[in-house]
């Protein structure tokens, strides 16, 4: 959208989170709410974000990284005293969009409507409203007809005005000229002794100010969080967004009810999704991927056809046509060719293991560069850690490490190269040679008998 600046309200504490964190800073779906709110300003075409802060200024700033200006409320006096805050980063030409750094289940299609509403109409302010059973909390919209009277918040509001079911959003669209001339003039004879930016309204009625309102037809997009419990019930509205629209793109769900995807997750057709699975991150599942059931994948790329399941992963690449699990544990670092086992109860951390190769169960593989089609058996150890400092394990292509191997790094097993079951290996293997490392056998008969 061309000459239209979003100015988000997040300086507030959030006392009733009761949180050592902003508000704005508490995770929905993988995400802080202010940045689902950056998020979809900018899918609404705002090229001019300004983000008011205060309580807790340093950690936003470091969380939208840029994405938006800064604007500074050393004093919470209100909404009013806010959007005072950012006067001088706009001009009297331009539309202002206000909204709440607290509000993330708004949708870029109801703000492009809002703004069109507006700019089509030449209204000096638009106000965004939604009709809800229980408005407890929110500013009523109270109309004569279909022409605004006043906005009244809940604290100032009668008992009659009380039972109003549309409810101010907390959103509104601008004539900068009209914000600018009506912040210098609001007061704060109000319950809360606070600058309220709904005052506005009230003076550019008395001035005969075109005023508009436009209801969302979803209820959920004028929630505001406030509370863990709102939060919760939000948490529930955007991940049930997330499952639909990935089953709307293709995307098997086998159950939603127990089925967890963040919001920066991409899934590709064809990719199934079982029980008790969650991805979160940036995950990236290519399709015909079966992931689940009892999955956890954080920050991942699984490679196509690859079937992950009862396992663990963070900060891994899986290639294609792998199969994980169960109870593998990926940890950061590790990217698996194609064609890779990483079998049940079997550790990987920062290891590079080539296309065909199989570590099927019982293993720690650390530090390690596997080669092609290596076999690791059951038990197989790279001691990588002297205490001091992590060292390196490269094992050649088609080397085949015997089960219970320990392999003392820095450490190089060459290509075709066989260890002994049962061996603790400390010296470089050269290709094709077999490595055997155990103490002599000793047998005592009648042993059971001398013992007795």
């Amino acid at each position: 959208m061309s000459n239209l600046v979003a100015v988000i309200m997040a300086a507030g504490k959030g006392t009733r989170m009761k949180s050592k964190l902003p508000k704005v800073m508490h995770s929905l779906a993988g995400k802080t709410l202010i940045e689902h709110v950056l998020d979809m300003v900018e899918q609404a075409g705002v090229e001019r974000p300004l983000v008011i802060v205060g309580h807790g200024r340093e950690c936003i700033e470091a969380c939208i990284n840029k994405r938006a200006e800064i604007v500074v409320q050393t004093e919470q006096l209100g909404t009013g005293h806010a959007v005072m805050q950012a006067m001088p980063y706009f001009e009297d030409d331009q539309t202002i969009l206000v909204l709440s750094g607290d509000q993330p289940l708004l949708k870029a299609e109801t703000l492009d409507a809002l703004v069109k509403l507006h700019q089509e109409q030449g209204a000096s302010a638009t106000v965004l409203t939604a009709y809800l059973d229980q408005p407890f909390g929110y500013g009523r919209i109270i109309k004569d007809g279909e022409d605004l009277v006043k906005i009244v918040e809940e604290k100032d509001a009668s008992s009659d005005e009380r039972k109003i079911k549309e409810v101010n959003s907390g959103t509104y669209c601008f004539k900068g000229s009209a914000l600018r001339e009506t912040l210098t003039k609001i007061t704060t004879q109000n319950a809360q002794g606070e600058y309220y930016l709904t005052e506005v309204f009230d003076i550019l009625l008395k001035r005969k100010e075109k005023i508009l309102t436009y209801c969302t037809v979803n209820t959920h997009e004028a929630f505001g969080i406030n509370s863990r419990g709102q939060l919760a019930e939000a948490e529930k509205i955007v991940r049930t967004r997330i499952l639909e629209h990935w089953m709307a793109e293709g995307v098997t769900i086998v159950d939603p009810a127990s089925t967890f995807i963040d919001a920066d997750v991409e899934l590709e057709q064809d990719v199934t999704i079982l029980p008790f699975t969650r991805l979160s991150g940036k995950t990236r599942i290519e399709e015909d991927a079966v992931i689940g059931p009892q999955t956890s994948l954080e920050n991942c790329i699984v490679g196509r056809g690859s079937e992950v399941f009862n396992s663990v992963a963070r900060d891994a690449m899986i290639g294609e046509r792998c199969h994980i699990g169960p109870f593998s544990y990926l940890r950061p670092g590790t990217k698996l060719g194609a064609e890779v086992k990483v079998g049940d109860f079997v550790e990987i951390k920062n290891s590079w293991i080539e296309t065909g190769a199989k570590v099927p169960h019982l293993s720690y593989i650390g530090d390690t560069h596997v080669g092609k089609s290596a076999n690791i058996g059951a038990g197989t150890i790279t001691c990588n850690y002297d205490g001091l400092k992590k060292h390196p394990t490269k094992i050649g292509d088609h080397a085949f490490i015997g089960s219970n191997t320990n392999l003392v790094a820095p450490l190089e097993v060459g290509e075709y190269a066989v260890t002994g079951a049962g061996s603790t290996i400390t010296k470089n293997v050269p290709a094709k040679a077999l490595a055997v490392e155990r103490n002599h056998q000793v047998i005592r008969e009648n042993w059971h008998r001398e013992k007795i």
